[in-house]
């Protein structure tokens, strides 16, 4: 008898997040990622503890990233502690994910796509 198939059930993104020495925070997603709202809040919270009070620009890495759901581009849009926020990504897919985010929600700070990661830090850097 065949078992009736279930969805899948989403298993977390591992992303990347450190704070360098310049004051930069950098969030890399892995090749990919199909970005959910759990992840999304994950990063965000993880954001915000890292900085504490303080705040930072932050550059998001989301080149080869698949997909970023619904309520994942909702949890990117509330305020956290970056204060500028570059998009860098280099594929089509990444440019469209990214005109989406920025077409449809109200980023929480400035925000810009970029596709030269020299390109992000210089704008991040005039913060």
């Amino acid at each position: 008898m065949d078992q009736p198939t279930t969805p899948q059930e989403h298993q977390q993104v591992t992303f990347q997040l450190d704070l360098e020495e310049s004051g930069i925070l950098r969030l890399t997603w892995p090749r990919g990622a199909r970005i959910k709202e759990s992840d999304a809040q994950r990063a965000m919270d993880r954001v915000n503890e890292l900085c504490g009070q303080e705040r930072h620009p932050m550059i998001v890495d989301m080149a080869t990233t698949d997909d970023v759901t619904r309520g994942a581009r909702s949890v990117f849009a509330k305020p956290c502690q970056a204060n500028r926020i570059a998009l860098w990504g280099s594929s089509p897919v990444d440019r469209v994910i990214a005109n989406f985010f920025l077409g449809i929600m109200k980023p929480p700070c400035p925000t810009k796509f970029f596709t030269s990661e020299t390109e992000a830090l210089e704008w991040l850097g005039q913060a």
